[in-house]
């Protein structure tokens, strides 16, 4: 295991900018807001606040506040944070990101998770710093790789949260091991392969919820087609070009977000940029949708939190309300420790004081 800082030399940020200042941009005819996709407009000043407006070493030095690591599982390099509590007999924590998102989600939380927990946050392989990716990864070989991450710092009972994919991972993980007590979701949904959710008896936010995950059925889920079946189609320009990947990346903020931060969103995108990992993390979707079992119930106690601008109805995902922890909140979006840091790191505290 060795410790790792996060150290982009100088002549990739050149790059960068001159790539950015260089972009070609087609021209948009009338538009109609964002259901064609991102406005040139908006992408255009969005682009050039990130080549001549954006601190990527104020952002870099923020991520380097936390220790880092990256040690070699089952042939892969793994990159983690890892926050030691000052309480020695705290419950430790892995917080597992999704996509498009990256470890540098969790940074507005982990000061506060860290009064009460151990706090691990991995990187998946294929996306930002663990890397090279060596073979075909995916949610059960990650899930294993994640388990011996923590079997390795000396945890054999532990909490795990996550959204996304990284909820598909944290389940794998619980029925893989008996080490993992607990388990925190946040934005649970419906499958979006399952197609439309029937809006009868359904009223008020639960109804608005639907309305909205029926919307990405029908209109948002060319992304997660292509990656599904074609990924290195998109991933070389998610490799070759920063406004193909900030748009790509930008278009699913805007849509799952409650409010976006810009500088959060670009140290995501960067981070995605200078690792080439826009390629690979699509690479990692193809195998997950494409691996049976990925999607399997969790074999732990689990706990919910629905934010603003997701889409979980708890209606028809917890008819009985058979599920002890499931909250909701009038803020916050799919990346909640990114949007409301406060509402996501209370949530979390309090579900697992439970199992502490």
């Amino acid at each position: 295991m060795n410790t790792f800082r996060v150290e982009i030399p100088e002549s990739d940020l050149a790059d960068l900018r001159l790539r950015l200042n260089a972009a070609r941009w087609p021209v948009q005819g009338a538009g109609d807001g964002w259901r064609r996709g991102v406005p040139v407009s908006e992408l255009r000043s969005l682009a050039g606040y990130w080549a001549d407006g954006f601190d990527w070493r104020a952002a870099e030095a923020r991520l380097n506040a936390f220790p880092q690591f990256r040690v070699e599982i089952d042939g892969q390099p793994i990159h983690f944070v890892h926050v030691r509590s000052a309480r020695p007999d705290a419950l430790p924590l892995m917080l597992i990101h999704g996509w498009p998102s990256t470890f540098a989600e969790y940074t507005a939380a982990i000061e506060e998770l860290s009064r009460d927990h151990h706090v691990v946050v991995p990187s998946i392989p294929g996306f930002g710093f663990s890397t090279p990716v060596n073979g075909a990864w995916e949610v059960s070989r990650t899930a294993a790789a994640f388990a011996e991450l923590m079997d390795s710092l000396g945890y054999t009972r532990y909490g795990v949260q996550a959204g996304d994919v990284g909820a598909g991972i944290a389940g794998a993980m619980s029925r893989l091991t008996p080490a993992v007590a607990a388990m925190h979701i946040n934005g649970p949904s419906a499958h979006p392969f399952g197609g439309a959710l029937p809006l009868d008896g359904l009223e008020g936010t639960e109804l608005a919820r639907a309305e909205r995950f029926n919307d990405l059925v029908a209109t948002g889920l060319g992304y997660l087609q292509l990656m599904s079946t074609k990924p290195w189609t998109i991933g070389y320009s998610l490799t070759d070009s920063p406004v193909g990947l900030l748009a790509w990346i930008y278009e699913k903020f805007q849509a799952w977000c409650s409010v976006i931060d810009r500088d959060a969103l670009l140290t995501a995108v960067s981070i995605y940029w200078f690792t080439g990992t826009g390629a690979t993390s699509a690479e990692f979707i193809h195998e997950s949708m494409n691996a049976p079992g990925t999607w399997g119930a969790a074999a732990a106690p689990t706990g919910f939190a629905t934010f603003a601008a997701d889409t979980g109805i708890r209606t028809l995902l917890d008819p009985d309300h058979e599920v002890e922890h499931w909250t909701e909140y009038d803020r916050g979006g799919h990346f909640p420790a990114i949007e409301v840091p406060d509402l996501y790191a209370a949530d979390v505290l309090k579900y697992f004081s439970a199992f502490s």
